[in-house]
């Protein structure tokens, strides 16, 4: 297990600051959410975090500064899936996920038998052994974002950075999805740090949030103390009523006017 940390974080891009002076800490083998608004900042956190964007401030890994490390040796600390990744419609599911193996594989080299056992071995784990030999363009909404996951994976970082892991799936996938990286975080003590913008959801799963809004972290801590009727009607504009399920866990509902 690892934690992960940020330590005033800024990002510029453009010439504005997106972010500035950004905490934000995941504790080993816990689940993080990043929630805001829309243009908050969530995706350009996590790839600043990833180390795809410029910024300043520190990130890292237990207590130790990513800086310095070469692109490779902070991919085998930090696996970054974002949003909208570019699928190649004709590369097959073992493939794409085996890109994962990249950092370990030497320059003008060739994947090795270990690559390709961890690779079969995650595709086992996710469920997509019987479409290995499948082009990605002939898989379903939840078949691609299982491989994107599977891609990630396959990097054996012990951070996973997700954007928007379940964007554009329907609800059954969304839960398939979400319960699938929860299993597999308590299995290989896995430390997940995810935006969401559902925020319902967020609260189910998550051990921690940080709420971003304004180019800074607006909230930090428990679901519970992050998903409140005030800070959502600050940083959302919406009018929400908060209940509490029967575990404890916040469950966020609009209200109409």
């Amino acid at each position: 297990m690892s934690r992960v940390e940020a330590r005033g974080l800024g990002v510029v891009l453009g010439g504005r600051a997106v972010l500035s002076g950004v905490d934000l800490r995941a504790g080993a083998g816990e689940w993080l959410a990043v929630i805001g608004a829309n243009g908050a900042g969530k995706s350009t956190l996590l790839r600043a975090l990833a180390g795809l964007l410029p910024h300043s401030g520190e990130v890292l890994v237990d207590g130790a500064p990513v800086r310095g490390l070469k692109p490779r040796e902070r991919a085998r600390l930090l696996a970054y899936a974002p949003q909208t990744p570019a699928l190649p419609g004709d590369m097959t599911v073992f493939d794409y996920a085996m890109l994962g193996r990249t950092p370990y594989i030497p320059h003008l080299g060739r994947e090795s038998r270990e690559d390709r056992e961890v690779t079969a071995s995650v595709l086992d784990r996710l469920d997509l052994s019987p479409l290995a030999a499948r082009a990605l363009g002939h898989l379903s909404g939840g078949e691609r974002q299982r491989v994107v996951l599977a891609r990630a994976l396959t990097q054996r970082a012990s951070v996973l950075l997700l954007d928007e892991p379940t964007t554009a799936l329907d609800l059954g996938h969304q839960q398939q999805v979400l319960e699938l990286l929860d299993r597999l975080r308590l299995a290989d003590g896995l430390t997940v740090v995810t935006t969401l913008h559902d925020l319902s959801v967020a609260g189910q799963y998550a051990d921690t949030m940080t709420l971003v809004a304004g180019g800074g972290a607006a909230a930090a801590g428990t679901p519970a103390h992050v998903l409140t009727e005030e800070l959502i009607g600050e940083h959302f504009d919406a009018r929400v009523r908060v209940v509490a399920d029967a575990g404890g866990r916040p469950q966020v509902h609009l209200e109409r006017p």
